[in-house]
């Protein structure tokens, strides 16, 4: 086991006391990875923020529940998640989830590497066919796009978060990048 997982272990035993620093300790870890995928996965960032806090809340009081023999993020992920599809099943009212918000952030977080103009315009027009491709997904293809790609999870990872084999990761991997590249040639032939 590596140095990171012993100190993880350690704040994750302690936390399971109540030690409140314990707990901070986890949200500082996770909190940034936990929005992300919030925002990936319902695409607003106000929706995202809000849902990623609830998951840390949900955790802390149940954090007796968690079985010690396991990693905590792949436990406190289905948690983010069912909250996020649970989000989602309640705006089915609106079927398409904008992600205007996460087109916007990764914008801002990114450094761009060229200022020419023409550039600029191109690489931001593929970025809205990206990005309404993407939310155009269902939730759980969605959700492995996110894992992969923009989490960068392995598929260890992934199997892990997602409690699955890696042979399914790579299967309902195969999938959703097929259903992402059908929607963004949807997309193109719009145009």
């Amino acid at each position: 086991m590596n140095r990171a997982m012993d100190d993880e272990t350690h704040f994750v035993v302690r936390w399971r006391k109540g030690e409140t620093k314990a707990f901070e300790f986890l949200v500082k870890k996770y909190m940034r990875k936990a929005y992300f995928i919030a925002l990936g996965l319902v695409g607003q960032h106000d929706v995202a923020l809000d849902l990623s806090q609830e998951a840390f809340v949900r955790v802390y009081r149940h954090r007796r529940k968690f079985d010690p023999n396991r990693r905590f993020f792949p436990w406190f992920y289905q948690i983010l998640k069912n909250l996020c599809f649970n989000w989602l099943r309640e705006q089915r009212a609106n079927p398409r989830i904008a992600l205007e918000d996460l087109s916007e952030r990764v914008e801002r977080e990114e450094l761009s590497l060229s200022f020419d103009p023409n550039l600029m315009v191109e690489r931001d027009a593929v970025k809205d066919r990206v990005w309404k491709a993407i939310s155009s997904l269902k939730p759980r293809d969605r959700e492995i796009i996110i894992l992969r790609h923009f989490q960068n999870l392995t598929y260890r990872e992934i199997a892990e978060v997602l409690s699955c084999s890696q042979g399914t990761v790579m299967s309902r991997l195969y999938y959703a990048r097929r259903a992402l590249r059908q929607k963004l040639e949807q997309h193109t032939e719009v145009e």
